[in-house]
This record gives C-alpha cells, sequence and structure tokens, in this order.
C-alpha cells in the first residue's frame, strides 16, 4: 500500500471506526448495574400530609388524644411503616421482580442532620439472598440517613394488596404489622395526587396519592406502636445506579 493510501485509510479509520468503538464502550459502561421500580404502601403517625416532606422535623404530637392512642409520648418524631413491592428491577445480574418488603421505624426528632432514630426491615421468605443484597444496597440509596439503631427482623410473610380505593398490607396476619389506607376524596372519584414532590433520595416518582390510614402498626418489640386516621399514601418510585452520583452506605441486611 502506498503511502498516499496508507493516510487515507488511516484518516478513514479514524472518522468511521474510532467513533463507533468509542460509542459501544461508552454504551457498555453506561449500562446501571442496578435498578429497581417499586411501589410502596406508607403511612405514619405524622397528621396528613406529613410535614417531613417539607420540614426537617416531624409534626409535634401531644401526649395521647385525636388521632394517636393514648399513652404515646409526646413530641417531635414521625413512626412509620412501609410496605413495598418490587415491580422491575434488577442487581448485577439478579432479577428483584415481586421481592416484597417491609421497614417500620421512627424519622426521630429532627432528621435534618442525616441522622435518624430506628428501622427495623423484615423480608417475605421469598425474597433471596442475592434478592436482599441488592434490595439493601437500592435501599440505602432511597433512604440515605444515618440510623442510631437498624435491625432485620426474622422472616414473615407479607400480604400486599392495593387499588386506586383502599391498600392493605399485613406482617403474617396482622400480629407483626398492619397497614389499611383508604383513599381521600378528591373533587371527583380519581386519587388526589401530589406531583412534583422529591421522594427522599429517588430521583423520579409518580406522585404521592393521598390515603388517609384506618390504621399503620407495628407491633413487635419494645419500639411497637399503632396509630389510626393519621397519614398515607402511596407511592411508586424508580431508581437505578446511573443516577446516583456520590456514595452512601447501604444498610446491613
Amino acid at each position: 500500500m502506498s503511502g498516499r493510501w496508507r493516510s487515507l485509510f488511516i484518516v478513514l479509520v479514524v472518522i468511521f471506526v474510532v467513533p463507533l468503538f468509542i460509542g459501544a464502550t461508552k454504551s457498555k459502561n453506561s449500562q446501571p448495574e442496578w435498578a429497581m421500580n417499586a411501589t410502596l404502601i406508607e403511612a405514619c403517625s405524622c397528621p396528613m400530609f406529613c410535614q417531613c416532606y417539607f420540614n426537617p422535623e416531624p409534626a409535634v404530637h401531644p401526649s395521647g388524644g385525636g388521632g394517636i392512642h393514648e399513652g404515646h409520648q409526646g413530641g417531635h418524631y414521625c413512626k412509620f411503616n412501609i410496605a413495598g413491592k418490587v415491580n422491575k428491577g434488577m442487581y448485577k445480574g439478579t432479577n428483584l421482580t415481586g421481592a416484597k418488603y417491609w421497614i417500620a421505624g421512627d424519622l426521630g426528632s429532627h432528621f435534618g442532620t442525616g441522622e435518624t432514630d430506628w428501622a427495623v426491615v423484615t423480608f417475605d421468605p421469598s425474597v433471596t439472598k442475592e434478592q436482599r443484597t441488592g434490595i439493601a444496597e437500592i435501599l440505602g440509596k432511597v433512604y440515605p440517613v444515618k440510623w442510631q439503631s437498624f435491625s432485620v427482623a426474622t422472616d414473615a410473610p407479607i400480604a400486599w394488596k392495593a387499588s386506586k380505593d383502599a391498600a392493605t398490607a399485613m406482617i403474617g396476619d396482622g400480629h407483626a404489622g398492619e397497614i389499611s389506607l383508604v383513599r381521600f376524596q378528591g373533587m371527583t372519584n380519581d386519587p388526589v395526587v401530589m406531583k412534583n414532590l422529591v421522594y427522599f433520595g429517588a430521583p423520579r416518582n409518580d406522585g404521592f396519592i393521598m390515603m388517609t390510614n384506618r390504621v399503620e402498626a407495628y407491633r413487635l418489640g419494645d419500639k411497637s406502636f399503632e396509630f389510626k386516621v393519621t397519614n398515607g399514601f402511596m407511592i411508586t418510585y424508580d431508581i437505578k445506579s446511573t443516577d446516583i452520583t456520590t456514595p452512601s452506605p447501604a444498610p446491613h441486611m
């Protein structure tokens, strides 16, 4: 090959082949290591709508009365239950679709510092070890906070059912945990949805569907609680590894 044709060949490679190689490499590297789309049935002790999504501290609760059972200590706290179901997801080759988990806890008196009180996670027995590893890392990104106390309870069946009018979730037969929500009545029979509000560390969500709770309770251990006619909602969020720009530690599960 003459010097002239050799030079032309090199130019063509630079113009056409190299960009294709770079593009293919970039596409491969941009594939997420994990991704999860999950729907939550969630309720807490705050009045509707939970001010924690607009302020660095929960609502002030009186000692008993109102929607709070008698005997509850007053002060700032947000005692919550979250029943999650993965609509679709993957973690380093492990399919997360259909996995169910439950988080009960308390955000504490002032979570604006990034420190929260306690949380307990329960997995449905059908969730595999590999799925738990993935869900643990992803939840660490969805809730990028530091828990003063974090533990994993013994596996228990999680019942999960939702429609536009009502949503219910239970740990076992409800003796361990229960959430029962009913649709908040709007101008029509369609759900009332709050849009464009951030859900913790999740970069995307479909909106908060307003649903008052009949009851939200965690009935295990010395941190058990039960509240009625307080805040409740459903939400579907979406997150993937390529959304994350700063690392946050995943809770050990």
